[in-house]
């Protein structure tokens, strides 16, 4: 049972809507459910979404398309939200076929399945990327913030080779609430982004680059030595952990 669950049996017994008892039961039930079903392969977290708001996110990286559609079906059949990352085609055809109303978001690698009510968060979310080749990992964080209720703009191919290209976009970074910036090579672009605004910019270091990049690493480093302030640095590639940081600052 959710806190938004809970909240709505509640009104329903002050209404008049619920008797007590029947309230009273229905707690019961919800408190005796297992903190985890236990698939054999996997033991799906089912209490995550009381925990932190959300519930557990399916990494399909190194899942079998069985394994992921197992795990799929049973998050949705507890009531709640499906969001798998980094996965492939044949794992959502495998999705699909348990979970009809699934949605595969081929740029970010996501498989998607929206139910029950998640709370908005309270701004916009920024999504910037400094080039198109940085766009998976940027729709990763756009999806993953949209399906955790946000509402997101994205701001894409604004990297420090044409600063012009940010500079013409200045109050779209001035209403933004969290911004989520995306760079590889040598990963400058959240430390320009982050000397224009007041908000908190979460950088994702990107594995594009040619050879010196050593796969995001230079990027990272890069990121990580900023001399703006108000950047945290998630891992490479990690649009999904951006996300996440930056919707919690929305929700706050």
């Amino acid at each position: 049972m959710t806190d938004s669950e809970l909240q709505d049996l509640l009104d329903r017994v002050r209404h008049g809507a619920l008797d007590p008892s029947s309230a009273a039961a229905t707690i019961l039930t919800a408190l005796r459910a297992a903190p985890f079903e236990d698939l054999g392969f996997a033991r799906v977290d089912t209490h995550r979404e009381v925990r932190q708001g959300f519930p557990e996110v399916v990494l399909g990286l190194g899942k079998t398309p069985a394994q992921v559609a197992a795990i799929a079906e049973r998050i949705v059949a507890r009531g709640q939200t499906l969001l798998v990352t980094r996965a492939q085609p044949e794992a959502f055809d495998a999705v699909r076929a348990s979970v009809p109303g699934a949605m595969y978001h081929p740029d970010a690698r996501a498989i998607t399945f929206a139910q029950g009510r998640v709370e908005a968060g309270t701004g916009t979310i920024l999504v910037i990327c400094a080039g198109t080749s940085d766009l998976p990992v940027a729709e990763e964080a756009a999806v993953t913030a949209v399906v955790m209720g946000n509402r997101i703009d994205r701001l894409y191919d604004v990297g420090v080779a044409g600063l012009h290209r940010l500079l013409a976009e200045h109050q779209r970074l001035q209403q933004a609430r969290a911004i989520v910036v995306v760079a590889g090579m040598e990963g400058a672009l959240p430390s320009v982004v982050a000397g224009l605004v007041k908000v908190p910019v979460i950088a994702v270091p990107t594995s594009i680059g040619y050879g010196a990049s050593f796969g995001g690493v230079a990027a990272l480093l890069g990121m990580l030595n900023s001399c703006a302030n108000g950047i945290a640095v998630v891992n490479i590639d990690n649009g999904f952990g951006a996300a996440c940081m930056a919707s919690s600052i929305n929700h706050l």
